[in-house]
């Protein structure tokens, strides 16, 4: 009676979700993203500033609570987008599988209510093929060429799916400067200054190793 009252509430709200397995306290940024989820949501996130964990949440929420749900995770290589889905699946297991799986591997996974989260790597080749996406996570999104955010965009059409792309800045290049500038995301830029969990020390032993640009690049976004 308790899991299913602790499932229920999980459904609610995905930050109570993510306190069940010990993801507290969170960041007001990853409480807000995760409570009030927009359609198109870019996070330009600091290195380490639990962009990962936050889009882990997301994704198992999406699977768990919406029946017949496509998660997709893709990342610039295939080594990342299994990465991210470890720490999705992780965050399955550690619920006690609320809902069972029907199957389970290194990059997918597929539940009794007939969701699945499948982890892929951004070649606009490779990918196609998918619709009716409900979840598309973008890892490290400003290192995913143009041409793949092309091939993956009209996956959300029929479904009217969210896109969560997540990354620390490179340059002001390519689809992730140009969305970072546009009105049609919910922008949430967090710095390493603003995250309690990087000290001051720490911070400035990465300046004076990294130099100012790299630097600020890195950590200040």
């Amino acid at each position: 009676m308790i899991r299913l009252a602790q499932h229920l509430a999980g459904g609610l709200d995905p930050v109570r979700l993510a306190k069940r397995i010990g993801m507290d306290p969170m960041d007001p940024w990853q409480r807000e993203v995760l409570r009030n989820p927009h359609q198109r949501e870019l996070l330009i996130i600091h290195r380490q500033g639990g962009k990962s964990a936050t889009a882990a949440v997301a994704a198992v929420h999406c699977a768990l609570y919406t029946p017949g749900a496509l998660v997709l995770v893709v990342s610039p290589s295939q080594r990342q987008s299994q990465e991210l889905f470890r720490t999705i699946l992780t965050l399955y297991r550690s619920l006690g599988r609320p809902i069972p799986s029907e199957a389970e591997n290194a990059l997918s996974v597929t539940l009794e209510n007939g969701s699945r989260i499948v982890a892929l790597p951004a070649d606009a080749v490779t990918i196609r093929g998918y619709s009716a996406v409900s979840l598309l996570v973008v890892d490290e999104a400003a290192f995913v060429p143009d041409d793949t955010m092309a091939a993956v965009r009209p996956m959300l059409a029929v479904s009217s799916g969210r896109l969560l792309a997540m990354s620390s800045p490179f340059g002001r290049r390519g689809w992730y400067h140009a969305a970072s500038k546009s009105k049609e995301w919910r922008i949430t830029t967090v710095t390493a200054d603003n995250c309690p969990r990087i000290t001051a020390k720490f911070l400035e032993d990465e300046r004076r190793s990294l130099g100012e640009w790299r630097y600020k690049q890195e950590y200040m976004c």
